[in-house]
């Protein structure tokens, strides 16, 4: 048995023996030839049943499932089996209706009216009279939004109606099944909005009988309904035989009988349930497995081929690395970063394509177009183009700076978290050859995302995920007038403000993408960012498992999934 060197050691329990292992350098061929000798799609460890449960992990774990806390991906997936929202995204990043059965716009665009389904029914809870859960109705709507902004809930969702809805009359129920929404200016992207899961409906006598514990005691109308959560153990859901959506032929949905979660904090445990049949799919694939299961072009090995299920689709995320553009601040006043020419040099100065085959197993797109992610309209390489390795412009660059071969320029402190540790430490090296020196610090990410919003931060990895399918949710990270969250680099350009508030206005489709993607041109010209990767849903899924959509915002969508065994 092949075996790697040993360094922080723990012990790790597999199939009833004690392995002393590295914190990620699992003992890979253990694994596999415990997985190839009693895995997949017969294995013993995943016994039939009458029922048909999903079986997923989370390994960051769940701290609320109240939707108007679903600040995570991880609360995000748990909220999205439990609640609904007036409308939805689909799998091509279209809104569709789901509360509603469709909606209609003023010719000035600032109401919104919704007509609302009358089959739609909470769940059954001891909240309500007799138990029993009642129908959904407009004013449930009003109150679940009126909720999220209102400071005693103190949701981290409260943003998204800042400065768009009235403050008077924003939100009414015409009667129980007509919702209104009033803006104070138009906002193409309001829509997307109330696709989040912040905007989930939730029935007041709940939130009255519960208060904060409503976060472990959820009650909404959505396909599967809470039974029992163990927190840090197991969360259980089932069932919703209520439910009010139906399949192509008239069958009720969901398929399933329920969901189990389990909380493994360990990735190598995770992969291993997985392997034994125990969980039903993993989404990405830990650093330490990545090479173990595909191929540096992202492809499954052939030992795998047949056993599971590799799904790859784009996911709306973009990995970046920041750069403090304020140049008042006293972090960039006398820093040569404040000179564009250095940041360009940066942005020259290492290979995006090495870097996604050789850390990623090409799991990603190279960012060598602006900030907007690929899978979105306004995505246009071909008209926004970016930075490329070019070590000789990299050099030039420096040069014209004032900094020849890198002589006089300071070492550069990288903030990054652990996870993305190996990567700074990539970049930091291939920068070497162009004489810019980078200092890689790994901190803990609560620490990192204190430091960016104060402003503490001069040059720090990141990301984006999009809230909702729309480029200008990207582009408002730059928009001047908004602080940190989003603007965590306080880039501030007037002409990039009047065009993106001019978009805003604007409501052809077309006119609106060209003017996302001046803006993006605006960011790659000043470099307040170094793009790294578009990122990718990843999943391993066992081949019993039918209909499990991906899609480009990765929530997890189990309304349609059959296990078939």
């Amino acid at each position: 048995m092949k075996m790697y060197k040993v360094v922080s050691s723990k012990w790790y329990v597999v199939s009833g023996k004690r392995y002393v292992v590295s914190k990620w350098l699992v003992i890979i061929r253990l694994l596999t030839i415990i997985a190839s000798g009693c895995m997949l799609v017969s294995c013993a460890g995943r016994k039939d049943r009458d029922k048909k449960i999903f079986h997923y992990n989370q390994p960051e774990g769940i701290s609320s499932l109240d939707p108007a806390f679903a600040k995570n991906q991880a609360i995000m997936w748990g909220v999205h089996q439990l609640f609904n929202t007036l409308v939805e995204v689909d799998e091509n990043l279209h809104i569709k209706p789901s509360l509603c059965k469709r909606w209609a716009v003023s010719g000035d665009r600032l109401i919104y009216t919704f007509i609302l389904r009358d089959d739609v029914y909470f769940h059954d809870n001891a909240a309500f009279a007799g138990g029993k859960g009642r129908k959904m109705i407009a004013a449930d709507v009003v109150y679940s939004l009126q909720r999220i902004i209102n400071t005693n809930t103190a949701s981290p969702g409260a943003w998204i109606f800042n400065n768009r809805i009235d403050a008077t009359d924003g939100f009414a129920a015409l009667n129980d099944t007509t919702f209104q929404l009033k803006l104070i200016r138009p906002f193409h992207p309001i829509l997307g909005i109330l696709s989040m899961q912040y905007c989930s409906v939730v029935p007041h006598e709940a939130i009255e009988k519960y208060g904060t514990d409503f976060r472990r005691n959820p009650c909404g109308t959505g396909p599967f309904r809470f039974t029992r959560w163990e927190e840090g153990q197991v969360l259980l859901l089932a069932k919703n035989e209520k439910y009010f959506e139906r399949d192509s032929v008239g069958n009720r949905l969901p398929y399933l009988d329920g969901i189990k979660v389990s909380f493994l904090d360990n990735k190598a445990t995770e992969f291993l349930e997985f392997t034994q049949g125990r969980l039903d799919f993993i989404n990405d694939i830990d650093a330490s497995f990545k090479d173990e299961v595909l191929t540096k072009k992202g492809e499954l090995r052939k030992e795998w081929k047949g056993k599971v299920v590799l799904s790859k689709h784009s996911f709306l995320n973009t990995e970046y690395l920041g750069i403090l553009a304020d140049t008042a601040n006293e972090l960039v006043k006398n820093h040569p970063l404040k000179i564009k020419a250095v940041r360009q040099a940066i942005n020259y100065g290492f290979d995006r394509q090495k870097m996604i085959m050789y850390l990623r197993n090409s799991l990603g797109t190279p960012a060598q177009s602006g900030f907007i992610p690929a899978g979105l309209p306004a995505y246009d390489s071909s008209q926004v183009k970016g930075y490329y390795y070019d070590v000789a412009r990299a050099r030039y660059l420096l040069k014209e700076a004032g900094f020849a071969d890198g002589k006089g320029l300071p070492e550069i402190k990288l903030l990054t978290i652990p996870v993305y540790a190996e990567l700074g430490s990539f970049v930091a090296k291939q920068l070497e050859d162009i004489g810019v020196k980078v200092q890689v610090e790994v901190v803990q990410k609560s620490l990192l995302l204190e430091q960016t919003a104060k402003s503490q931060a001069l040059f720090f990895r990141g990301s984006w995920m999009a809230d909702y399918p729309d480029a200008e949710n990207y582009l408002s990270v730059f928009y001047g007038k908004n602080p940190a969250p989003p603007n965590y680099t306080r880039y501030k350009n007037g002409a990039y403000d009047k065009l993106y508030e001019k978009a805003l206005l604007e409501e052809n489709d077309s006119i609106r993408n060209h003017m996302y993607r001046q803006m993006d041109k605006m960011i790659v010209a000043y470099a307040p960012i170094v793009p790294l990767w578009y990122d990718m849903v990843i999943r391993l899924i066992h081949p019993y498992i039918k209909d499990f959509r991906p899609n480009s915002l990765n929530l997890l969508e189990l309304r349609t999934v059959q296990i078939e065994k």
